[in-house]
């Protein structure tokens, strides 16, 4: 598993691409809002599994809070550890902006993957892209 922070062209186009097979095609998340205002303002992190991109995540500071978004993983890759791999980058990352506080909003079936990881919901259940989600939060 070969996790990165994308630094070109081609490395931001295969996360979008992991994203636009999970969210777009898989839940039906409309494209304007799966892709969105915050693209250039996200760093993005795309997995690879022999040359082929996988999982997929992006992350922006809101408010203080390091801002996990967008995490998914390709059904074929799931349960590989992809997901996990991505999280950890992530949140190295994180570190090395010296932020401390990640936040993120769950799809509810996904809670116990994050839970595993160590966030904490601290929301009620909401909406997002007509998809339950929760707020869960992690110091680090």
């Amino acid at each position: 598993m070969n996790v990165k922070v994308c630094e070109n062209e081609k490395e931001l186009q295969d996360a979008f691409s992991v994203r636009r097979t999970v969210f777009i095609d898989e839940q039906n998340v409309p494209e304007d809002e799966e892709i969105d205002l915050f693209e250039e303002d996200s760093a993005h992190f795309v997995s690879y599994q022999e040359g082929t991109p996988v999982a997929a995540g992006r992350f922006r500071v809101v408010d203080g809070f390091g801002k996990v978004e967008r995490i998914c993983v390709l059904k074929e890759a799931r349960n590989t550890g992809a997901g996990k791999a991505i999280m950890r980058e992530i949140e190295a990352y994180a570190l090395k902006k010296a932020l401390h506080k990640l936040k993120l909003n769950a799809q509810t079936h996904a809670i116990p993957f994050y839970a595993n990881l160590g966030y904490e919901v601290v929301s009620e259940e909401f909406l997002d892209a007509g998809i339950p989600h929760k707020t869960m939060i992690k110091k680090i």
